[in-house]
């Protein structure tokens, strides 16, 4: 048997090279002081489940940095490949110069706990109040609590469950937006026994005992 070929690697200087990383749409403003503006953000994680908590991170020069400062509020919408062109403009230009909603034609909507507006395009919108600054160098990370959750309905099967796998959300990777299409398993399924006709009887069974 032939032996295995060593995999060859090369010495990168220190990058963030983290892929894939989600592409979001950041609104934010809305306010007496501030008019409202979209930000794109691939720097955005998840930093906690409860409290639910999520992070995004903007250069200082940025017009959405002095807003969410200002403000201390922002809301976190999903795009879709639908999207893709709005959400890259957003992210090359200034919303100093430009009218963001107006000019890519997103519907800005009513938020349920925070002033400024969702995108109604996006299938998911998180509202978020900012808790925890943290200056680290080129950015700086707001980190947020989520007050609220706004879901598209069509998303929704008859369980009540929801399907954003199916969403056709979009991420980052390299300086390349990609789409998410492919399903792969549910967490867990490495682990779970496969299932057999004899299996799912007995499931079924159980279920309505």
């Amino acid at each position: 048997m032939p032996s295995k070929q060593p995999i060859q690697k090369q010495s990168w200087k220190p990058g963030n090279m983290l892929s894939p990383v989600p592409a979001v749409l950041v609104s934010c403003g809305g306010t007496e002081s501030w008019k409202p503006n979209l930000i794109t953000i691939a720097w955005a994680g998840t930093v906690c489940t409860n409290p639910p908590m999520v992070s995004i991170s903007i250069k200082p020069e940025r017009h959405s940095y002095d807003i969410i400062r200002s403000t201390g509020e922002f809301v976190v919408n999903l795009p879709t490949v639908k999207q893709v062109k709005a959400t890259d403009w957003c992210g090359v230009v200034s919303g100093r110069d430009h009218d963001k909603f107006e000019k890519t034609g997103l519907t800005p909507a009513p938020s349920l706990q925070v002033r400024c507006p969702i995108v109604a395009e996006c299938p998911v919108n998180m509202e978020c109040r900012v808790v925890q600054m943290l200056e680290l160098g080129s950015h700086t990370m707001f980190v947020a609590e989520v007050v609220a959750v706004q879901v598209s309905s069509h998303l929704i099967d008859e369980k009540n469950k929801l399907c954003l796998e199916f969403a056709g959300l979009i991420a980052y990777v390299h300086g390349a937006y990609v789409g998410l299409g492919e399903y792969l398993g549910h967490f867990g399924f490495s682990v779970r026994k496969p299932t057999t006709p004899k299996t799912a009887s007995k499931r079924k069974t159980t279920k309505r005992g």
